[in-house]
């Protein structure tokens, strides 16, 4: 399935993506209408909305509805640096001493910074240094702690396209990256979390980055130095993960800071991921609206 939050009508629902058309899980009461919810309750939810799409004929055209942040707030936004080769190299070539990882390299998202997957992203007052990474996302289906890279797979409830927008000098001027990856609409992911079984290798996934229809990355997730269930074995040695937590897989090479080239207002972000689909993204100027105090 892949799973969507949408609004219609003003109303804020969760459903399945098929085609051109959304099958609302509203046609069942027993269903709840917020994601999280529907994924902290894993198979018993799943099968209700998998007998729904056997026998529901309702439906409601895309172009009707406006797709949402999947999750409006996961509980966790996790993101992993120097996850490919290329974007190594590239690092390097900027002066940076970065040797080959022996363990992933982990920082936060806050959940704040999540936004749907053709929603604006904010050109921040406070600098000229916004940036792109496509990447490879999933989330968490099950409470898990202490998972075996052989069982990571049944911990995971689907996969999506990400962006962990970057403001580099806010990110660069500590150690610790978190403030430079976290303003707010700097992570938007979707169109939907695809399970599992819809997607024949989750790590041999063509993935494309293009600004204002120029591609700026081109790579596989075959790529990735510590694939999917490398991470959550990694990450669940230290602490649970949780239903819904969303976890950012890293970016390849091809990023605007490698060639000083910065997203500006006006610009177009098109992020492509076979069996994903994609999510696209304008930037704006960070809207006086903003200000709240």
């Amino acid at each position: 399935m892949k799973l969507v939050s949408y609004i219609n009508e003003n109303k804020p629902q969760i459903g399945a993506l098929k085609d051109n058309y959304i099958i609302p899980f509203s046609s069942n009461s027993d269903i709840p209408q917020d994601m999280l919810t529907f994924i902290q309750n894993g198979e018993e939810f799943l099968h209700l909305a998998r007998n729904l799409l056997k026998h529901n004929e309702k439906r409601i055209p895309l172009k009707d509805c406006k797709l949402t942040s999947p999750i409006k707030r996961p509980p966790k936004i996790i993101a992993i640096g120097l996850n490919y080769q290329d974007h190594l190299k590239e690092i390097r070539l900027l002066g940076r001493e970065v040797d080959d990882p022996e363990v992933p390299m982990i920082f936060n998202k806050q959940s704040t910074s999540a936004c749907g997957p053709y929603d604006p992203i904010h050109d921040p007052f406070v600098s000229e240094k916004l940036d792109y990474e496509g990447e490879l996302a999933f989330v968490i289906g099950k409470k898990c702690r202490h998972v075996p890279k052989k069982e990571a797979h049944k911990v995971i409830a689907g996969y999506c396209v990400s962006n962990d927008v970057s403001v580099r000098d806010w990110q660069l001027r500590v150690p610790t990256f978190t403030i430079g990856k976290s303003f707010d609409t700097h992570c938007p992911f979707g169109p939907a979390i695809v399970t599992p079984d819809e997607i024949s290798d989750p790590h041999n996934l063509e993935i494309k980055t293009e600004i204002n229809g120029v591609i700026k990355q081109n790579s596989n997730t075959k790529n990735l130095i510590f694939n999917c269930f490398e991470l959550i074995e990694h990450l669940s040695t230290s602490f649970t993960l949780e239903p819904g937590d969303l976890i950012l897989t890293g970016t390849p090479g091809g990023v605007g800071v490698a060639e000083n080239s910065f997203l500006k207002d006006g610009d177009k972000v098109k992020i492509s991921i076979s069996e994903l689909g994609y999510i696209e993204n304008n930037v704006i100027d960070e809207p006086a609206s903003t200000k709240v105090y």
